[in-house]
């Protein structure tokens, strides 16, 4: 392949998983599928009932990773002699309008499921939760199948890339990928900072506290959708972004280098990254402290 058709589509894919890492975390937070959701889960038991929309079906990985397998392999079938002979842009985009179908099924069900199994604790079934939000999470699904499936379609055509293994498989391991990396970077921003504005910087959770979120946004009841509004000023941007970067490094690297030497500049890249994240980390304990042992250290 040519170097600069190469680094075309390295540069195609790492733009491609940007906006499939912001879309996947904000479909998380929109339905507090992310680390947090168990606090969103404990509220009502310890007497905080809410407006939040809960779908924790399981963790971001494997949910993820099911949308993008399902829309990948629905995508394959319909670009196969033998059934249609789709154009692949055609049939990427009903794949991964199944797999977002396939979203609302599961957040439609696990909704209604955990809210009516919480009536005890005057936790209710609200309607109009569901059908204001549902559609933005499937909007936001469809958006980070489509991503994942275009960017794997790149990886699997054997006249681009050609990497060896299925369309699917592919497709579900950078939806387990990008998920991780929801759950890791873009959590941050929403379970410490969104949840739980009532507790101090840096303070942490202690176990007593577990449930306890803050139920009230800007314009009164809070909703998921105020989460999205918060989390797509930095929580959603930084997720795409270290998701970008971690499909353009590393495909920059094994299309510009061969053998060990893709091995060592991928370890240089790694280094580099490990200090620089220090750095930002030790700036933000001085800036913004303090930074506990536990939560008790803090005065009342």
């Amino acid at each position: 392949m040519d170097p600069a058709m190469g680094m075309g589509l390295v540069a195609l894919m790492g733009a491609a998983a940007t906006v499939a890492g912001c879309s996947e975390d904000l479909e998380s937070d929109i339905g507090s599928q992310s680390n947090p959701n168990s606090q969103v889960q404990l509220a009502a038991q310890v007497g905080y009932p809410h407006r939040i929309f809960n779908k924790a079906i399981s963790g971001e990985p494997p949910s993820n990773a099911m949308y993008c397998a399902v829309g990948a392999g629905v995508a394959m079938v319909l670009m196969s002699e033998s059934v249609m002979s789709a154009s692949p842009l055609i049939a990427i985009a009903i794949g991964a309008f199944v797999a977002a179908l396939l979203n609302g099924v599961f957040s439609t069900t696990s909704y209604l499921g955990r809210n009516a199994s919480q009536t005890r604790f005057n936790q209710y079934v609200y309607l109009d939760v569901l059908r204001n939000q549902i559609l933005s999470l499937m909007g936001h699904a469809y958006i980070t199948t489509f991503c994942i499936v275009l960017l794997s379609y790149v990886m699997w055509n054997q006249d681009l890339i050609g990497h060896p293994f299925p369309f699917p498989v592919i497709a579900l391991i950078w939806g387990l990928c990008v998920g991780a990396i929801g759950s890791s970077t873009g959590d941050v921003h929403y379970g410490a900072e969104r949840e739980f504005q009532d507790f101090k910087f840096g303070s942490g959770l202690n176990a007593a506290d577990s449930g306890n979120i803050t139920r009230f946004a800007e314009a009164g009841v809070r909703s998921s959708m105020d989460n999205a509004w918060f989390c797509s000023k930095f929580g959603g941007p930084v997720t795409g972004i270290a998701f970008g970067m971690v499909v353009f490094l590393d495909n920059w690297r094994s299309t510009a280098f061969d053998g060990w030497t893709a091995v060592v500049v991928g370890s240089l890249i790694v280094m580099l990254l490990v200090v620089y994240n220090r750095k930002i980390e030790t700036y933000a304990r001085k800036k913004y402290g303090p930074f506990p042992e536990y939560a008790g250290d803090i005065e009342a």
